[in-house]
């Protein structure tokens, strides 16, 4: 027998040919319809994160260098919808969108008469899935080198139970052989296209996923069980949707961070208008987007008399920088104020106060930006609190305005997304700032987060693609105020970080 370096052992009559796939394919299954939901429209045009789950997911597969073609089987009715969202991303990789069918086996069916003959990778993936790695796509392509047929699933953390028809346990079956499946399946096209056309003689067939269809039909196929991830979760109820834009704050705030140069070819020509600029927050992020290159015009009620409330205010300021610059990329909103005391104790200027500069303030901002930002495709970052989850008692109105902003944040993204203006909302721990020390006096050093550390996270919000989200951010351990901006350490997501 010879051996040739390039493809592989040659092929005996004891030995099958070697696999040589023409090309791997990933299926993005769309078809359902968002009854679970309580939804009008399929729960895969949803928006998290302020994008349609199905354009997450998509985009998963459009990066992965494994990945030659994607095909989209989208519910009955929808298919524009669906070829909007690929035309506007620009999705290179989408071959096809056409309607599924009324189940998944259906549907797979019409999958397969899509990819056509000839010996081919394909990955069946549902729609609703939009956190999937690229660690897992890679990990079943390169299974299919040696198995036909590939699952992914992980370990049951809870004991499964079986029942009889009065709900009566009837077996419990050994938790560390049990399984909890997820996508994508991946399959070598002969092993999928034989496993149904078995399946096709049986009058009784059902099959709940295309791995159950080989495992049935063609016994003795090993199916090989691939690692998946507990961040790979199906959006299928309401708490899901919730669960999953949790699990893309978290991924956003780990994000890589750049090396002094990459801030530096990034931000080099842009402008940054910065209202809130003089002290903490807005100072730390104006002096850090000037050192790599950004033009950046802070305005201050102290500094340049801006009152965010004003919209002859923010009007002259953004003028201001549009003619220095020819361009407006980044407009950020840090300027804010903290009245502490009971509410029904507080007088009407100290509430007229909170509400105007923490709320009426950005969305004034947010109207007088929109028609900049659309001529650089730019973002607009606003700023509130953890206190937004559970308003904190001697300063409610505090509370609901940085609950407001995350509203705001999310509604804006959606409304905003057909100019290309993306918008974010940075949510900090407890920072080292003059407006903290004002209310709440001297604070032990190590309880809170440095204003740099709180700059250079929003720097890296401004320049990512990032819409939609809060991005909470939060100490490394042992990281003082004033210190040296820590690696990655010093971001993170809870929904419950302390502030």
């Amino acid at each position: 027998m010879t051996q040739d370096h390039t493809t592989g052992p040659a092929a005996t009559p004891e030995t099958p040919a070697p696999w040589r796939p023409s090309r791997t394919v990933a299926v993005v299954l769309a078809g359902g319809t968002g009854t679970r939901l309580g939804l009008g429209i399929p729960k895969q045009l949803l928006k998290i994160a302020g994008k349609p789950i199905i354009e997450h997911t998509l985009a998963v597969f459009e990066a992965a260098p494994e990945i030659d073609e994607i095909i989209v089987l989208m519910a009955e009715g929808h298919v524009p919808d669906a070829q909007q969202i690929v035309d506007k991303a620009g999705f290179r990789k989408v071959s096809k969108v056409i309607s599924g069918g009324d189940t998944r086996n259906a549907t797979t069916r019409i999958a397969l008469d899509a990819i056509g003959e000839g010996d081919v990778n394909i990955l069946f993936h549902d729609a609703v899935r939009p956190l999937l790695s690229g660690r897992i796509v890679r990990e079943c392509v390169n299974a299919l080198w040696t198995y036909s047929a590939v699952d992914v699933a992980i370990p049951s953390a809870d004991t499964i139970i079986q029942v009889d028809e009065n709900d009566c346990i009837t077996d419990i079956p050994v938790r560390s052989t049990l399984r909890r499946g997820q996508t994508p399946q991946a399959f070598r096209s002969g092993t999928i296209r034989e496993a149904y056309r078995v399946a096709a003689g049986d009058p009784d067939f059902a099959a709940t996923d295309d791995c159950g269809v080989v495992l049935r039909y063609l016994p003795g196929t090993p199916i090989k069980v691939i690692d998946g991830s507990d961040e790979n979760i199906k959006v299928t109820h309401p708490v899901d949707v919730h669960l999953a834009d949790k699990l893309f704050q978290l991924a956003a705030a780990q994000a890589p961070r750049l090396t002094d140069r990459g801030y530096t070819e990034e931000l080099t020509g842009r402008t940054i208008v910065v209202f809130g600029g003089s002290y903490g927050i807005g100072h730390e992020l104006t002096e850090l987007a000037r050192r790599y290159g950004a033009q950046v015009f802070p305005f201050s009620r102290s500094t340049t008399g801006t009152h965010v409330e004003r919209a002859e205010d923010v009007e002259a300021a953004l003028k201001t920088a549009f003619e220095a610059t020819g361009r407006i990329d980044h407009v950020v909103v840090t300027a804010g104020v903290l009245e502490k005391g009971e509410l029904a104790e507080m007088d009407q200027e100290s509430m007229d106060r909170v509400l105007d500069v923490n709320f009426v303030g950005p969305v004034t901002i947010a109207r007088q930006s929109l028609p900049y930002l659309q001529q650089t495709k730019g973002q607009l970052l606003l700023y509130t609190s953890s206190s937004y989850t559970r308003g904190r008692a001697r300063y409610a109105l505090y509370s609901a305005t940085k609950a407001a902003l995350v509203n705001l944040t999310q509604a804006l993204s959606d409304e905003w997304a057909e100019f290309g203006v993306r918008v974010n909302c940075i949510n900090p721990e407890r920072t080292a700032t003059p407006m903290r020390t004002k209310a709440f006096g001297e604070e032990p050093e190590h309880t809170l987060l440095a204003a740099e550390t709180v700059a250079q996270s929003s720097l890296d919000v401004l320049i990512s693609e990032l819409t939609g989200q809060v991005i909470d951010v939060r100490r490394a351990p042992g990281e003082l105020p004033g210190a040296s901006v820590p690696a990655q350490a010093s971001r993170a997501v809870s929904p419950a970080a302390a502030g």
